[in-house]
């Protein structure tokens, strides 16, 4: 890369960074110090606001980066986590986000403990939710330090790990400053830039070739060095049984593990009532399906125009697919169109980490203060210290997601979220679906169905392949390898709903009959919702 692609795509990163500063300072100035005001801003969004809002939440290094890269790589096989994340707005949307709205105040644990006995829930949940933000953290700072290496012009250890800890500065900066307020509105903003980035790029990929997507997926194929097969399953997820049930884990993993990520949830509090969220989530599935119909365009595209040889060059992991991919469209490395294109796909995709980034911090941040600390202390805790220990708590867990960000700096960003999505899907959604849905679900229960999913699914990672025991391993110097899926879903995603049936029927404890019909006119009335 040349110095004027540096200067020019720094210029561009520092113009994004002083205006999201410049909003975090302003709405701070403004902030009135309460948790209401931290946790859910207010409550003062519309559903337009908040729909795009959610989708700069979701939309997130691992779409923009990660998966344009793995189909560049993998073609068909790739299309899974494309297919896998705008299905899964279906469960949150006839399942999810009006019944949270209706039962909760500003995490996940406020819907469960609804009905229940709130210590142990709390405290099970927050462990949850901060173990889910972490690893989602994770995947966003890899990305911001494939990307940043990338623009100064190669794989250098000392730009990776410098742009890590840049990132996690920017986003303890953000949550501390701003709460949610500031966080929403940097999440408009990063919407509306990648959206139009996107459309942007698919137009230019469509008119290199003439509008004929045929003769796009055709050339794809024949640079990719597998020919027809690049086009058909089976390509990363085919061949021997435990592929294919790795495809089958990972597909469980997407469509369910939506419904069960923090910061998400944590976007229906943001609006005034039930039927906004559901208006919410009716806009975020019309922004994110169009911008993930794209991103098929353009890991297609770069597999045509760039090849996959070149993009595996760059990064292994494919990380770098769409900045490559800019470059040639522009005109390439040595024109100007080529150097603004890059430099300004390169922005936006670092405006979409920090972005991201900022709303997982303020989630997990709550989740210690809301749930830890005040399960601890429920009866002294007044709203002002427990927002003092979020912000606290956002120093703490940006310094776990710096470090774990450079341990895993080499894997796919993509599939780094696909493991969150699976502990998601086998920790917090068995306990959300039976505490809304089951009469009968009680105290033992709600804990068995958190810590049953939580403990198999980080259990079964650090005995997988992603860990040790082969050549991309965290660890390939060391093989403690005992479990061959590389995504621990189809097998902790049942076992979570499993533990949470079993301590249920096996509690001693009777449930509580009046609390569950208040919460179940509650959920579906929102009669009596903050």
């Amino acid at each position: 890369m040349t110095d004027e692609h540096q200067r020019l795509a720094l210029l561009l990163f520092s113009v994004f960074v002083a205006i999201t500063l410049a909003i975090t300072t302003w709405v701070s100035r403004k902030r009135r110090g309460t948790a209401e005001e931290f946790y859910a801003g207010g409550r003062l969004f519309t559903p337009m606001e908040n729909g795009f809002a959610i989708a700069g939440d979701y939309m997130s290094a691992a779409s923009f980066l990660g998966i344009s890269g793995l189909i560049a790589l993998f073609g068909y096989d790739g299309l899974l986590y494309s297919v896998g994340f705008l299905v899964a707005w279906l469960v949150v949307l006839f399942l999810v986000a009006e019944l949270v709205r209706n039962c909760g105040r500003f995490t996940l644990a406020d819907v469960v403990a609804a009905r229940m006995r709130e210590r142990p829930v709390r405290i099970a949940a927050g462990t949850s939710s901060v173990t889910v933000s972490v690893l989602y953290l994770v995947a966003q700072m890899v990305g911001a330090g494939t990307l940043v290496a990338l623009l100064l012009g190669g794989e250098g250890e000392a730009v990776r790990a410098w742009t890590v800890i840049g990132v996690g500065a920017l986003m303890v900066i953000y949550v501390s400053l701003g709460g949610m307020r500031a966080t929403t509105w940097i999440q408009i903003v990063k919407s509306v830039l990648l959206l139009g980035g996107t459309v942007a790029l698919t137009v230019l990929v469509l008119l290199r070739f003439h509008g004929d997507v045929d003769q796009m997926l055709l050339t794809a194929a024949e640079r990719s060095g597998h020919g027809n097969a690049f086009l058909a399953p089976g390509l990363k997820y085919g061949g021997d049984w435990p592929a294919r049930l790795d495809f089958i884990s990972l597909g469980l993993a997407l469509v369910l593990g939506t419904a069960g990520l923090p910061h998400i949830l944590s976007r229906f509090y943001t609006v005034p009532t039930a039927r906004a969220a559901r208006r919410s989530a009716v806009w975020a599935i019309g922004l994110i399906g169009g911008f993930y119909l794209m991103t098929i365009v353009l890991g297609f595209g770069a597999a045509a125009i760039v090849g996959p040889e070149a993009v595996r060059g760059s990064n292994a992991a494919g990380n770098t697919a769409v900045p490559l991919l800019a470059l040639d469209l522009g005109g390439g490395a040595d024109s100007t169109g080529g150097t603004v294109l890059f430099a300004v796909v390169a922005a936006i995709a670092f405006a979409t980490i920090l972005a991201v980034v900022a709303g997982i911090t303020l989630s997990s941040s709550a989740a210690v203060a809301h749930d830890l600390y005040a399960s601890l202390r429920r009866r002294h805790v007044k709203p002002r210290s427990e927002v003092a220990v979020a912000r606290v708590a956002a120093v703490g867990i940006g310094v776990v997601a710096i470090g774990l960000g450079l341990l895993a700096r080499d894997l796919n960003v993509a599939f780094l979220v696909g493991l969150a999505f699976a502990v998601a899907a086998s920790a917090n959604l068995p306990v959300l679906l039976y505490s809304l849905f089951w009469r009968d679900f009680t105290t033992r229960g709600a804990v068995w169905a958190v810590y049953g999913g939580l403990i198999p699914a980080v259990a079964l990672v650090v005995l997988s392949p992603v860990v040790s025991g082969s050549p991309d391993s965290l660890f390939p110097g060391v093989d403690f390898q005992y479990f061959s899926l590389r995504n621990p879903g189809l097998v902790s995603i049942p076992l979570g709903f499993v533990a949470g049936w079993l301590g249920t029927v096996t509690s001693a404890e009777a449930p509580d009959a009046a609390k569950h019909a208040e919460t179940e006119v509650r959920s579906l009335t929102g009669a009596g919702a903050v």
